[in-house]
This record gives C-alpha cells, sequence and structure tokens, in this order.
C-alpha cells in the first residue's frame, strides 16, 4: 500500500521547530509525528517565511513553496496540516478543501473567531483538531477511570491554568484554554449547558486570578482558575467523584479512593492508590495514526472533531471581550 502523501501548511514551531526541544517527548510535532508514521510521507512544505523554508525542507528532505495552491495541486495530498496563526486558519482549511484534501489536521484554536470555527465546520473535508491531549495515554486512561465509576459518579471538576508572566488572561484562554475546555468536554462526555459571569480579575488583565464557572448538560458543576503574573506554567485538572479523585496534569496523574479514615473514627478519607501511567503519551504518533484512519477507512470520523472544538469556542467566544 503506498504511503500518504502529508503537506504542512506554516512551518513553525508546532509543524516541525520544537523537534528541537530536548526535553519534549518525541515526536512533539506534526513532521515529527508524520516522519515516524510508516503509513505516511512528508510530500511537501509550505511557508510566506523563507528562512523557515530552508530549515523545513533540510531537516525532512522535501519540497518547500511559498504558495498554498501551487503546492496542492503539484502534490495531490490526502492529508493536509494547516499549522499557521488562528487567524489564517480558516482561509487555508477553505482552500485544502476545496483542492479536494479529504482529511485536514488544523492546529488549534480551530479559529479566531466564533464565525470562522462555525464555517471551518461546514466543510466537506473531515478535519481533525489538534486537542493532543484526546490521544495522550494519561488522558485517556484517566477518561477510562472516570467512565467505569469506580471512583463512582462524578461531581465536580476544577481546573487551574497559568502560562506564565505577560499574557492578557482572555489571550491565554483562547490559546491553551482551549485545551482546557477539550479536556472538560472529553473526560466528563458531556458538553456545557449553563456558564456564569466570571469573576475576580478582569479577563484583559496582565494580572491577578480570573474565575469562570458552569454546569454541564450532565449536572456536574465545574470551575476554571485562570492566572497571571505567575513565574511558571500550570495546566490542571481534578475531577472530584463520590467515592473518590482523579487528578491529571502537567506531569500530575493521581487517583485517590474513598477509605476509612486513619485519623478520626467513623469518618472515611482519600487514600493514594497505586494507579499510575508511565513512559510516553503518544499524544502525537496517535494523532497522526488516527488522520491515517480517516484516509482509509470512508466514513470514520476524528477521535478530536470540529464540533467539539466549535463548543469549546462557543464557551471562550461567551466570557472573553470582543
Amino acid at each position: 500500500m503506498k504511503r500518504i502523501p502529508v503537506v504542512f501548511i506554516g512551518l513553525g514551531r508546532i509543524a516541525s521547530l520544537l523537534e528541537d526541544d530536548p526535553l519534549r517527548e518525541k515526536p512533539c510535532t506534526h513532521a515529527g509525528a508524520v516522519a515516524a508514521n510508516p503509513d505516511c510521507r512528508i510530500a511537501a512544505g509550505m511557508d510566506t517565511d523563507p528562512k523557515r523554508r530552508a530549515c523545513f525542507a533540510a531537516r525532512w528532505d522535501c519540497a518547500v513553496y511559498d504558495n498554498t495552491e501551487t503546492m496542492i495541486k503539484i502534490h495531490a495530498p490526502l492529508i493536509a496540516v494547516v499549522a499557521t496563526a488562528p487567524h489564517l486558519h480558516e482561509e487555508y482549511c477553505t482552500l485544502a478543501s476545496a483542492l479536494g484534501v479529504p482529511v485536514i489536521i488544523c492546529e488549534k484554536p480551530l479559529a479566531d473567531t466564533l464565525a470562522g470555527a462555525r464555517r471551518i465546520g461546514r466543510l466537506p473535508a473531515r478535519i481533525l483538531v489538534n486537542h493532543e491531549r484526546r490521544y495522550a495515554k494519561n488522558y485517556r486512561r484517566a477518561k477510562e477511570i472516570l467512565e467505569s465509576r469506580q471512583l463512582g459518579e462524578l461531581l465536580s471538576i476544577k481546573m487551574s491554568l497559568c502560562m506564565g508572566k505577560a499574557r492578557k488572561l482572555s489571550d491565554v484562554l483562547w490559546n491553551d484554554g482551549t485545551h482546557l475546555i477539550d479536556m472538560l468536554l472529553f473526560l466528563s462526555a458531556s458538553s456545557i449547558q449553563k456558564i456564569g459571569q466570571p469573576w475576580g480579575a478582569a479577563l484583559e488583565s496582565k494580572s491577578g486570578t480570573a474565575f469562570l464557572s458552569g454546569t454541564l448538560e450532565s449536572g456536574v458543576e465545574f470551575c476554571i482558575e485562570v492566572g497571571a503574573g505567575r513565574d511558571y506554567l500550570v495546566f490542571e485538572i481534578e475531577c472530584n467523584c463520590s467515592a473518590g479523585r482523579l487528578q491529571i496534569g502537567n506531569d500530575i496523574f493521581s487517583v485517590w479512593e474513598s477509605a476509612p479514615s486513619p485519623y478520626a473514627k467513623g469518618f472515611r478519607a482519600l487514600a493514594k492508590t497505586e494507579e499510575s501511567v508511565s513512559g510516553p503519551t503518544g499524544y502525537f504518533t496517535t494523532m497522526i495514526a488516527d488522520a491515517v484512519a480517516c484516509v482509509r477507512e470512508a466514513g470514520r470520523m476524528p477521535c478530536s472533531q470540529v464540533s467539539e472544538s466549535i463548543a469549546g469556542i462557543e464557551f471562550l467566544d461567551s466570557i472573553t471581550p470582543d
């Protein structure tokens, strides 16, 4: 069986350059994952920056272009990766779809506006949005634990997000916050029903802490803490259940179960279990495998779908300033 030709629109960090980070799990970029997949081949890349084109061509030994339409017409890809800035996602997804590319991988957020995201959602191509935690072994295991109900009924979800010192809270939400909202929907297997008014710091602020809350269709309450002015990064989720608690995030995976309290007779407390997830999460390799399956299997829909990404953007659009 012939290998699937893949082209890249945008040749920056997430497309290729992050492979130079010595601390990240590899592969950690779209090109790295395609190169590691025996069913795929890197056919070509497009970027308006000549330095990025040269770097991509040298690393992956492929053709590069400064025009997307030309690249797609020459190479007839079955997968196109859109890894540009968010305000260009709609333009390039629309172009790739119009030129007959059947499967498109689009970086998050799906678009920089709700209207743009909805227009992308109406395209005929099957579009996989890069909410990579859906493909990571640790988050998939967390979902299995919650769905098995070994911790009882899911009652509430608390989330924390801090992405450094200098960014506005609203910008953090629209970029990294899309991953957090996506995990809320993924782990709960539910949708957002009700959204409360934000409180705390203004979302246009570069300091302080803002709080967001709401209710899922399942009745589960959720709360999001978004912090600015921190000299560190935090991405954490705590799922509180009727008989235990699950915590997951960057370098965090712990499961706690209800047990007799060692401190007070007749009471129960949380006891940490030996449950753990070790080794590579496979987040990028599993995502590319999903895209390959979408090419090979008629009618298959990806694990990370446009409809779920639009739901996250609807939430962000409803709480952030215009």
